[in-house]
């Protein structure tokens, strides 16, 4: 979907570069290989739902129709008591990953994420790197929130402080 866009310019493409250099900084500081990891420990067990690198094609790949997404959301929230939500486990189009992806901000919502971290359906879809950095940063954040709940495993990731002056 994203390859037959058209080329960005102006305002759009200098805030596309920005967010892209924001993935590799995001990719060298660790963050993306922390979130496989997390990913992997707490869904350990379930071959389908294992990632095999940190790599942006890989994250996405597994990522994309909100399977794994869900089924993770779903471990936290029943960590806590609280119901698991349903999900579509087969993803025949993308209005069936629309609809996980949205069940997964809902589960995140109901979590205890903000609302400003939650992930929207086109960049997680679309998997271009510098929009693909929105979904790293929920699921980082979310990895922050599960441990101030105490959650095992726990989220390796760091915060990076950045002060953007451009």
């Amino acid at each position: 979907m994203a390859e037959n866009r058209a080329k960005k310019s102006g305002l759009g493409a200098d805030i596309e570069r920005k967010l892209e250099m924001r993935y590799d900084q995001e990719e060298q500081a660790g963050t993306t290989e922390a979130v496989q990891k997390w990913i992997n420990g707490v869904l350990a067990g379930s071959d389908e739902c294992s990632i095999p690198t940190c790599s942006r094609t890989d994250l996405h790949k597994h990522l994309r129709d909100g399977i794994v997404l869900c089924k993770l959301a779903n471990k936290l929230l029943e960590s806590e008591g609280k119901a698991a939500k349903k999900f579509q486990k087969k993803v025949a189009s993308p209005f069936v990953a629309f609809g996980n992806i949205e069940t997964y901000n809902k589960a995140c919502e109901e979590y205890g994420l903000a609302k400003e971290f939650l992930v929207q359906s086109a960049d997680l879809w679309e998997g271009r790197k510098g929009p693909f950095l929105n979904v790293i940063n929920n699921i980082h954040s979310l990895g922050f929130v599960a441990n101030s709940k105490g959650f095992q495993p726990m989220y390796t990731g760091e915060q990076q402080p950045n002060i953007d002056f451009d």
